[in-house]
């Protein structure tokens, strides 16, 4: 291994989006690599990489993903960039992620999570019971869009496009009373001075993956698996493989308000799940627990039994 690793000579390319969270997310790997091979950090190249998501006219103009593309617009030019050569890994936040990668990459690697739920943003309220009725409420999430459909009809939903600086902005515009962030993304850019109020998962079950820092690579570099290897954690990973697993069984996709969360105690695993309608008007969740070595199986069986109770018609988007 030691003749494999990064040097400032030669150094490992770390490829990433270009907003500050994506940033802080690839400086986070960076800085673990680096320590766990006691390494400079010149040793490790941060690759900024602009994505389709990223253009600034859609970003503005606040259209739904659904409109412009899926997940892969966060991803696309990132893995073209690695499949041929342009960068070695690739840091990215977990929930962007597709389920299948590209043929030739693989995600396995995983940092330790971060806070998963979701934060409450505005200036002077902390809940939904706050807003009045018909209170405009910004998010560009169609999961959150349908929950708080679901718990408040009465609120009239716009999109609100955008990384945590851009949405911050629109909201201090007035665009809407009140926005929904990652509790794990304002953590991770240290912005104790956003008005946010954690929401409890019982209350808003958060998006697949969510708070997650995932790593990909190409599937035969095995340079970069043994490093890697060294900063993977397994309790995210084993979390994720349940996640990702009723994601997949659920073919999730930009389209698909889904949510759910895995938490591990000890060698048992609690699989929380939640699949709603686009508007809101229905809502159906299951919780299951099981060993952790059956964490795949407990997700594929969730979402069977999901959809299995939603019916003809429920899922507009299948």
């Amino acid at each position: 291994m030691t003749a494999q690793l990064p040097s400032p000579a030669s150094p490992l390319k770390i490829g990433t989006r270009g907003s500050p969270l994506a940033l802080a997310q690839a400086h986070e790997t960076r800085d673990r690599l680096a320590a766990a091979f006691d390494l400079p950090q010149r040793a490790f190249e941060i690759v900024v990489i602009k994505t389709t998501g990223d253009n600034r006219a859609m970003i503005d103009a606040d259209r739904p993903l659904k409109e412009i593309g899926n997940k892969g617009l966060f991803t696309k030019e990132i893995e073209e960039a690695m499949l041929s050569g342009g960068i070695d890994i690739a840091v990215h936040s977990t929930k962007d992620m597709p389920v299948e990668q590209p043929a030739g990459l693989v995600l396995d690697t995983f940092l330790p999570r971060e806070d998963v739920r979701d934060a409450f943003i505005s200036p002077d309220k902390t809940a939904l019971t706050e807003l009045a009725e018909g209170a405009v409420v910004g998010t560009s999430s169609l999961r959150r869009r349908a929950q708080l459909l679901n718990r408040r009809p009465d609120l009239r939903v716009v999109e609100f496009r955008g990384n945590v600086q851009t949405r911050l902005r629109k909201l201090a515009d007035g665009v809407a009373e009140c926005t929904f962030l990652a509790m794990a993304g304002i953590r991770r850019l240290n912005m104790a001075d956003v008005p946010a109020t954690p929401i409890p998962t019982d209350a808003m079950l958060p998006a697949i993956a969510q708070g997650t820092i995932g790593i990909e690579r190409r599937s035969d570099d095995t340079r970069a698996a043994d490093l890697l290897a060294a900063i993977h954690d397994a309790e995210t990973g084993h979390r994720l493989t349940a996640e990702r697993a009723l994601l997949a069984a659920l073919d999730g996709s930009c389209e698909t308000p889904i949510a759910g969360l895995a938490e591990l105690n000890g060698s048992t695993l609690r699989l929380r799940g939640e699949v709603l309608r686009p508007n809101g008007s229905a809502a159906i969740s299951d919780d299951v627990t099981g060993a952790v070595e059956d964490a795949a199986e407990l997700g594929r069986a969730m979402a069977a039994g999901l959809l299995s109770r939603a019916g003809e018609g429920f899922f507009d988007w299948r």
